[in-house]
Formats: structure tokens, sequence, C-alpha cells
């Protein structure tokens, strides 16, 4: 297959594009060319900002087409309009936070999505927004694509390669060992799916040109965020690491969702309890967790530790 994917070069992106290359399909990548990329010889590069100017992609033809990056309405129109049916089968890369609320636990793709309100559908992607923008970006790939366009709700995506370096932090943090903290309730819910699982269902669903939605996400019913770090601990802590738990109350400040990373204690419990037995039924497989702790671990070992992590036992203190 000729498959085009928009927003390649890193991360989910890059993850997707290896698993559509190691298939043996033909590949062609567009993104604006800021980020540094291994991708293989093989695969095509167009450089264009999607926003401003898709002309390079006339005349083109592909067999499907991989979004990505679509984060704002008018990305799935200038892209429509850019290829229309040239695009062929049409998969989107969306995420579980374009759900509202759900009302219990384990629930299953026929979640309602966010509604837009009074919410322009281009609005600046913010933490408050991105959740509606994403929904809204489905409904738009819905009525101009069609019907059979594919659409993927990942949770937290973890692995290397990682530019958010959430995972990366726990993992970083864990192998220096010492007394780390961690933000409560240790029973909050945690899903995950490794950035190269999702790689490889987006390219066997592109195989099978398969509509409709998929919750992608990892272990169902899902591990307590403190089973998670005891886990990763037990992968690379040195001997004597301990976790200590941070009581949420004392961590109000917006400044601590960035000191510690992947933390939902402000989500509701059933945000992260969701069901993934459709996307499994569909094919999707699960490497463990500590595989993902092994390849982030080996990806960030040298680099360079970034300002805003903890240097040392600090965040036990609080």
């Amino acid at each position: 297959m000729n498959v085009l994917v928009v927003g390649g070069s890193s991360f989910v992106g890059r993850a997707i594009v290896l698993a559509l290359v190691e298939r043996g399909h033909s590949v062609t990548v567009l993104n604006r060319g800021v980020t540094p990329t291994d991708l293989p010889a093989s695969v095509t590069r167009l450089v264009a900002d999607r926003r401003l100017d898709l002309s390079i992609l006339e005349g083109r033809h592909f067999d499907a087409t991989v979004d990505a990056i679509a984060y704002q309405r008018r990305d799935v129109e200038v892209l429509h309009q850019a290829l229309g049916e040239r695009a062929g089968y049409y998969q989107q890369i969306s995420t579980v936070a374009a759900y509202r609320t759900p009302t219990r636990t384990g629930a299953d793709e026929s979640t309602p999505l966010l509604e837009l309100g009074d919410l322009d559908p281009n609005s600046p992607v913010t933490g408050a927004t991105y959740g509606a923008l994403k929904a809204e970006c489905e409904r738009a790939a819905r009525e101009l694509f069609g019907e059979s366009t594919g659409v993927l709700r990942p949770t937290y995506i973890i692995g290397s390669h990682d530019h958010t370096l959430r995972f990366p932090y726990w993992v970083a943090r864990l192998e220096r060992g010492g007394r780390v903290g961690f933000p409560g309730p240790r029973a909050n819910p945690f899903q995950w799916i490794d950035a190269r699982d999702l790689g490889e269902f987006s390219a066997h669903l592109v195989e099978g040109r398969v509509s409709g939605e998929f919750n992608v996400l990892g272990v169902h019913p899902p591990l307590s965020f403190g089973e998670t770090l005891e886990r990763i601990a037990a992968r690379v802590a040195p001997a004597g690491t301990t976790l200590e738990e941070i009581d949420p109350e004392r961590l109000t400040d917006p400044v601590w969702r960035q000191r510690f990373p992947l933390w939902s204690g402000l989500l509701a419990e059933t945000t992260l309890t969701l069901d993934n037995s459709r996307a499994v039924a569909q094919g999707l497989t699960l490497r463990s967790l500590e595989e993902s702790v092994d390849d982030t671990a080996a990806w960030f070992r040298g680099r360079p530790w970034p300002e805003s992590w903890w240097i040392g036992e600090e965040s036990a203190g609080l």
C-alpha cells in the first residue's frame, strides 16, 4: 500500500511509520521538517505546513492517510481540501480525552464525546480545550472523509522517543534511586499504551481499511498509579530505593502537574478505567510494562537531565 502519514517524524507518528515500513508498505511523511528524525531512507519526506500550504500534495494519490496531528477542525478541513478522495482510507489518531467523563468504569467507545459549546473549533489548544477540539476533529473527519474513517483513541502513550518526557521521567528518576516522591492517591487507576503497540495496531487497521472507533490502551482492568511505579522500580531502581506517597492536597499549584508527569490525580476515576476489548478483538497486541521500561531506559540514558525534573530526593520532602 502507498500510505501518507501526516506528522510522522517523532514518537507516535514515528512508531506508525516504522510499523508500516516493517510490513512492506510504501510510506510518505508530511510534516514541517522541524523535528530531527531517524526514519529509514525508503520513506519519502514532504515538507509543508498543513495550515498554510498543501500544494505539495497536488497530483499525489494514496491508498490510505494516517493523520497523527489533527488538533483543530481546520486541520482536517485543509487536508481534505488538498486530497479529497485521493487520501484513500482515512485514519485519525484521537485521544480518550475526547470523551465526556464516563459515568461508569469499563466504559467503551459508545461513551459520548465532548461538545464544543461556545468554543471556537479552531481555538488555541490548551489543557482546557484539548479534549473538545479533538472530539471536533473526529466529527470533521466523518463529515468530510466519510463513515469509513477509522479513529484511534489512545490513553497515555509511553516508550522511547517521547518528546514530552512524561514516562521517561519516572523511569529515569527511579533508575537514580533514593527516596522518590510521587503524588497520591496511590490507588488511582492508570492506563497506558506503548507507542510501538499503537503503531502496529494503526498499521493493522490501515491494511484492513477498518472503520470505526477504538480505545487503544493497555491493561484492563487497570493497575493503580502506585502499582505501576512499583513495577518500574522493580525493573530499574537500585537497592534501597523507596517510593513515598505525597498527599495530593499539598499539590494544588499547577506547577506540580509539570513536576510530576502522568499524574492523574485531578481526573475522574472512570477516565482511566476504559474498556479495550474492541481493539483487542480487532487485533491489538500489548507488550509488557517491563518491555516499555527497558526500551525507555535504554533510549534516555546519557541524555541531559531536564531542568524541570527533580535532581535528587527533594521530592520526598514535601
